[in-house]
């Protein structure tokens, strides 16, 4: 560990402001909402630009998505860098702002270019997620990151679970509907935070602007500094790879093993997001004081694995059911690792550390969709040594004990503190 860094944010962080981050929730909370509400009407409106050609719909959809995460990896480490040079809160002001009118961009495109172009804006805006993490770590102190980190992350799962729920009737009312009220809920977020969020990280603190450390390949940089940072960098890209699996292939896969039908499977999504925000909300503190962070790691990972292995090999759509609940624990690692790695870098890199963090999200993006869906259709294709619709699930599971294998190595010579 870097001593030196930890020390320094244990002394200088501010004890915690329950309004900012009370604010910091709820931007996440509307921001997920408003990418939540989208995602039924999306690629139906994409559809009706290209005549109902179901195929080429999804084939311009996929570029979308691959457009989103690009710039998700370009812009999170600038974003990221300009929040440690100008402070966080203008920067997650202007993006609020800036999500608000590409929502309304969308909302008007008279051709898939505009929405592509929209697309592509919200990817860039949608990266001051990193920033609105570095807030957090800068008005928490160390040893309760982990707890808070958790419930942000539920704002994650309850956009995701009354989102598109909320996008699906607004948009049999008219397709362009989700869009306005998208960007109704980003701007009455920036009209909030200007009149209520508080600059967190004080002038004396602030780092340089640097292109050589404010690019995606030189924010990575960051992550090598430190042999435990790095190690748990790896640890966190190959946890984010295994979860790409969950919105690549789960539908296709319990359609194809179950013949459920969207109702169920939107029911059982919806029973996904419940879990996970009990987990975030309630479970990660307790968890993390009764273990400590480290363990709480290794818990998680551990519990995803296992719930990958239920995904993978039910037999029926009930008994995969009991994988929710354990999947759901995962949640405890993203909270201890995230909480484990601020205590690595100064209070002038969390934006830094966030946006390298963003970017590696933004790789497994990439990465992912294209592991998972093409293991998926090459176990259910004829040239299969064994039929086996579970494989990315399966696959998903041995990656996670790879994880699981390296945080160990990683934390085994580090102190508890860590």
């Amino acid at each position: 560990m870097n001593g030196d860094a930890g020390q320094a944010i244990a002394v200088d962080a501010p004890p915690i402001k329950r309004g900012a981050v009370a604010f910091i929730f709820v931007t996440i909370l509307l921001d997920m909402l408003a990418l939540g509400v989208i995602m039924p009407i999306l690629p139906k409106l994409v559809e009706s630009f290209v005549g109902n050609d179901t195929a080429q719909a999804a084939r311009i959809f996929g570029v979308f998505g691959t457009a989103w995460a690009l710039m998700q990896f370009v812009f999170s480490p600038v974003l990221g860098a300009l929040s440690d040079r100008f402070g966080r809160r203008p920067v997650v002001l202007l993006s609020n702002f800036g999500l608000a009118a590409d929502y309304v961009l969308m909302a008007l495109a008279p051709s898939l270019l505009w929405l592509f172009v929209g697309r592509v804006i919200s990817g860039i805006t949608s990266a001051s997620i990193s920033t609105a993490f570095a807030y957090i770590a800068d008005v928490t102190p160390p040893e309760r990151r982990a707890a808070v980190f958790g419930k942000i992350g539920a704002a994650f799962g309850a956009g995701f679970v009354f989102g598109p729920a909320l996008g699906g009737l607004l948009g049999d009312i008219d397709p362009r509907l989700p869009f306005w009220a998208a960007a109704a809920l980003s701007f009455a977020n920036a009209v909030y935070g200007l009149l209520v969020l508080p600059e967190s990280l004080s002038a004396e603190k602030r780092a340089p602007f640097r292109w050589r450390s404010a690019n995606p390949i030189g924010a990575l940089n960051l992550l090598r500094s430190n042999a435990v940072l790095a190690g748990l960098s790896v640890v966190n890209f190959i946890a984010q790879v295994a979860h790409v699996v969950l919105p690549s292939t789960y539908v296709l896969y319990a359609t194809y093993r179950y013949g459920w039908d969207s109702k169920i499977v939107g029911l059982t999504l919806a029973m996904v997001g419940i879990c996970a925000m009990v987990v975030q909300g309630l479970a990660i503190g307790p968890i993390v004081r009764a273990f400590g962070e480290r363990k709480a790691l290794l818990l998680g990972l551990s519990c995803g694995a296992i719930g990958f292995v239920i995904f993978g090999s039910a037999p029926t759509g009930p008994l995969s059911w009991l994988g929710i609940p354990v999947m759901s624990l995962w949640g405890v690692s993203g909270a201890a690792i995230q909480s484990l790695m601020t205590r690595l870098v100064a209070p002038d890199q969390q934006g830094q550390l966030q946006g390298a963090n963003s970017s590696v999200q933004s790789v497994s993006q990439l990465v992912g969709p294209f592991l998972f869906t093409l293991t998926f259709a090459y176990f259910i294709g004829g040239g299969a040594p064994l039929h086996l619709p579970g494989a990315p699930f399966l696959l998903a599971a041995v990656l996670m004990v790879l994880s699981l294998a390296i945080a160990m190595r990683t934390l085994a010579g580090t102190s508890s503190e860590t």
